[in-house]
């Protein structure tokens, strides 16, 4: 699915840069098309600038040096993923005609499609099918169908392209961190994808999102605003020691924080139960299983609560597993830890390659 809010759906690279710019952390990676084919070339996770930083084009340019540097980055062209408080994506009906209509006629008046003025906004649209078994109907005057709308500030795309133009890279896309991981997961497990209902959890920073899919199209996206961050501070709080210490402790000693993480975890886990039983009230669909992403999908023990507030098995996925894999020997033996942090980045330079 591409719903780049820059950049032509029609042309395809070989070869692309993309990067995900979250609250905590900057996550990207370098992929490779070589026929029907991916490979992964490189890949970073580095601090994330901070707000001041992030909105300055000149000190934004300077972290994104420093991006490439770690990446070992060797092109030009570069696509960019927004979180969640940057961007959006949401489901409208709109009327049946071309997407550079579309895209004027929520320029002009979004509040009729999205119930909301987004005054100096970019859009883009992405129409989604009707279901196999509908019969197809004639384009008539005032017809509407189902459209997934993306949509950002404008000034932020401007900044974004500023600080990429700066440090000599193309920016030849930005979309929605929100699709990322259903693109990844289209490429990482294709059957699945294709065949059943699936639940993608990212746990990000400050919010987690969800997104289910039923035979690959987005029936429900939804941004929870609990992320890791509520997680590590409740657990610096509890044990008294520093937020360093504390995402330590949540990732690789759950057991000795088990009563504050059940605490901290319940709210978010009643949100995406709630999203898991709206979907299967509406579609009489069973979600079997919850594929979980993000930082905090790294700690077995916060999947196993999740498990346990969900009422379904959620089981954490590798956005890289079926990409081929040509790193440096430094970034070879840590792709295995960072893998699930790196879905929006995978899914951001899947949905321009």
């Amino acid at each position: 699915m591409a719903l780049p809010l820059l950049g032509s759906k029609a042309r395809r690279y070989d070869q692309i840069i993309a990067v995900d710019l979250g609250a905590h952390t900057t996550k990207a990676v370098q992929i490779q098309r070589k026929g029907d084919r991916f490979t992964l070339s490189g890949y970073t996770v580095q601090d994330a600038p901070t707000r001041e930083d992030a909105a300055s084009p000149e000190r934004l340019g300077a972290h994104l040096a420093k991006v490439l540097q770690a990446l070992g980055a060797r092109g030009k062209q570069v696509a960019f993923a927004l979180g969640v408080s940057d961007s959006l994506v949401r489901p409208a009906e709109m009327p049946t005609v071309p997407a550079s209509e579309m895209r004027a006629l929520l320029k002009f008046n979004a509040k009729a499609y999205l119930q909301q003025d987004l005054p100096d906004h970019v859009f883009d649209c992405y129409v989604l099918p009707s279901a196999p078994s509908a019969k197809p109907e004639p384009n008539r005057p005032g017809q509407r169908g189902k459209v997934l709308v993306a949509g950002a500030k404008r000034k932020t795309l401007d900044d974004l392209q500023a600080a990429a133009r700066a440090v000599g890279l193309i920016p030849e896309a930005i979309v929605p961190g929100m699709i990322g991981p259903a693109n990844a997961f289209e490429c990482a497990q294709p059957e699945l994808f294709a065949k059943e209902p699936v639940a993608l959890v990212d746990i990000g920073f400050r919010n987690s999102s969800i997104s289910i899919l039923l035979a690959g199209e987005p029936i429900l996206n939804r941004v929870v605003a609990i992320g890791g961050e509520r997680l590590t501070s409740g657990v610096a709080e509890a044990l008294g020691v520093s937020y360093a210490e504390a995402e330590g402790i949540k990732l690789g000693l759950a057991q000795e924080v088990q009563s504050t993480l059940v605490a901290l975890l319940a709210p978010l886990g009643r949100e995406l139960r709630a999203s898991i039983d709206f979907f299967e009230h509406q579609q009489d669909r069973t979600v079997a299983q919850v594929h979980v992403s993000g930082g905090s999908a790294r700690s077995d023990y916060i999947l196993e609560t999740l498990q346990t507030e969900l009422m379904a098995p959620c089981v954490r996925w590798n956005p890289t597993q079926t990409l081929s894999l040509s790193l440096p020997a430094s970034q070879g033996e840590g792709i295995e830890p960072c893998a699930p942090q790196l879905a929006v980045a995978v899914g951001a330079a899947l949905a321009v390659l």
